[in-house]
């Protein structure tokens, strides 16, 4: 890797104005599970990196009936996963939280470096200069695809590969975001970008943007929830299809309700069809059939990842089924 100056910044304030400078080019660190591929393989030769464990009331979690959750963005996986509220009161977040990696990446991967965590398309990894590292080309497109988007894709063909972000779109939670000694507060689903908007990024983060918190509603009475991943080990791996499902049931129907999609687009991903659907929905499996066949008829599979859709299909009956049971 490139040589780089590794600083420890003291506030938030100076951590921003670090890797918002125009003397030198800098990335955040947390966790590194993420980071340090990416310095090893030169896919980022940054002039600095700027250690973040180190920042005060970013490594909190806190949580009320009423006011709802509140996580800390150096929080780690496997403190989201081991909390026995949010085990209680968010299960598709535990559940989640679960589903990532290793136990020992889950000890020292951090939510923040989750939810901006870098595609894992072999191409973008590998050594070639494609559309997301300022080339011409997605090589994806005619080339080993049978990961990559269904939907939502071009001129780059990525999947996100965050599974908290799925739970968390799921959940309705905002993300907030300090700069410069002001902090603002986005929807998940206004966090990540689309490739069609610009291919080198996955989100909105700017230079001295550092995401400090997640902020995760309080969920009405009668209401379940929980995220299905699908790999290809039941080990660590990324999801080739997850859903993250909460719904709030009333007698046999399902009164409202909320999906959202891992491993099919370039972001996490909602249908709003679907989310429509499940509002008075009868909790049966002509029901479920029906809603599920009418997900995803827009998706463009690419010439080896077309067994994305039916399988998408057949874990949204399924979780449905389940959560309803």
């Amino acid at each position: 890797m490139k040589n780089f100056e590794f600083l420890r910044p003291k506030s938030l304030q100076e951590a921003s104005a670090l890797l918002s400078s125009q003397a030198q080019s800098a990335i955040p660190y947390s966790g590194g599970t993420d980071a340090l591929g990416l310095l090893k393989h030169y896919i980022v030769e940054p002039d600095a990196v700027v250690n973040l464990k180190s920042l005060p009331h970013m490594k909190q979690v806190g949580y009320s009936p009423r006011q709802g959750l509140r996580i800390g963005a150096l929080v780690t996986i496997a403190d989201i996963a081991g909390n026995p509220d949010i085990a209680e009161a968010y299960p598709i977040l535990h559940e989640a939280a679960r589903e990532i990696a290793s136990p020992q990446l889950r000890n020292a991967g951090t939510l923040g470096g989750n939810l901006c965590q870098r595609p894992r398309c072999w191409y973008f990894r590998g050594d070639f200069h494609c559309l997301k590292k300022g080339g011409d080309r997605c090589y994806s497109f005619d080339g080993e695809n049978q990961l990559h988007c269904i939907i939502g894709g071009g001129p780059c063909f990525i999947v996100h590969p965050s599974d908290m972000a799925v739970a968390l779109l799921a959940l309705d939670a905002t993300i907030s975001i300090y700069s410069d000694g002001q902090t603002r507060t986005v929807p998940v689903s206004d966090f990540y970008t689309l490739p069609a908007n610009d291919p080198t990024v996955e989100n909105i983060l700017q230079p001295g943007d550092i995401v400090t918190e997640v902020q995760v509603p309080s969920l009405p009475r009668n209401t379940k929830s929980t995220y299905v991943k699908i790999k290809h080990r039941k080990v660590w791996d990324f999801a080739l299809v997850s859903v993250g499902a909460v719904v709030q049931t009333s007698g046999r129907s399902i009164r409202s309700g909320r999906m959202a999609f891992g491993g099919v687009a370039p972001v996490p991903w909602q249908e709003d069809q679907v989310n429509q659907q499940l509002s008075g929905l009868q909790a049966n499996e002509q029901a479920f059939t029906s809603l599920a066949d009418s997900a995803f008829t827009d998706a463009s599979p690419l010439e080896n990842n077309g067994y994305k859709v039916p399988l998408v299909r057949n874990v949204i009956r399924q979780t449905l089924t389940d959560l309803t049971a």
